[in-house]
């Protein structure tokens, strides 16, 4: 189990509720944080004492205050820690849930935990710690499934700019123009009325417009 934490959280409760579950699993060190900055300057010193943290668990949200911030955002602070200390592992504990930016975490920013805030996140935040403790990775349950929903049909480089027209208020027959003069291919008409109709039958989806909202929600578009 982790020795040294790092708790990047502004609102008090979680902070607390974070700190009771490590506890629990006999964490010997864990420091928490409001401010981003401030989470980035601990791990820093942390690595000039050479003693480095071993685990960081942060939110993505931080709301303003009179405390104006460099670092605004969760995603700006694991990219900024990962610069300095790459082997630092990282826990997302967050009221997210699209799938997409999820996804990002993990693919783009290298993440090894993501754990929503919502019911039982207690107990998903101690699974994530024994999960990556033992070398794994870990998502909570809700989001898997959310995953596995969305990816039961794969999006092409060309849906996403169809429907992503379609949200703009751009009329089904008007998008060939539009994909014509990007250069993008297959670009006619019956071309994209099957594929809005796949789509549609995919997902469960009777119009268009509940396509464009399910692809908002879930962070495609």
């Amino acid at each position: 189990m982790f020795k040294k934490v790092l708790i990047a959280e502004d609102h008090e409760v979680a902070n607390i509720s974070v700190q009771r579950t490590l506890n629990d699993l006999g964490v010997q060190e864990a420091k928490y944080v409001y401010y981003c900055d401030d989470a980035l300057a601990w791990v820093s010193k942390a690595l000039q004492n050479k003693e480095p943290y071993d685990l960081l668990i942060t939110d993505l949200s931080f709301e303003e205050d009179h405390n104006v911030q460099r670092i605004t955002s969760g995603v700006e602070l694991i990219k900024a820690v990962k610069v300095i200390h790459p082997d630092i592992q990282i826990i997302v504990f967050s009221g997210e849930n699209r799938p997409a930016i999820v996804n990002k975490l993990f693919h783009q920013y290298g993440i090894d935990a993501y754990v929503r805030k919502a019911r039982h996140d207690a107990q998903h935040l101690k699974e994530a710690l024994q999960a990556i403790s033992n070398g794994q990775s870990y998502m909570s349950y809700d989001i898997k499934q959310s995953l596995k929903e969305q990816n039961s049909y794969e999006f092409s480089h060309v849906d996403i700019h169809i429907i992503k027209l379609l949200s703009e208020g751009i009329k089904q027959k008007e998008i060939p123009n539009y994909l014509k003069q990007k250069n993008i291919k297959p670009s006619g008409l019956s071309s994209i009325e099957k594929r809005l109709s796949t789509m549609r039958e995919v997902l469960s989806f009777t119009k268009n417009e509940q396509l464009v909202a399910y692809c908002k929600d879930k962070g495609i578009i």
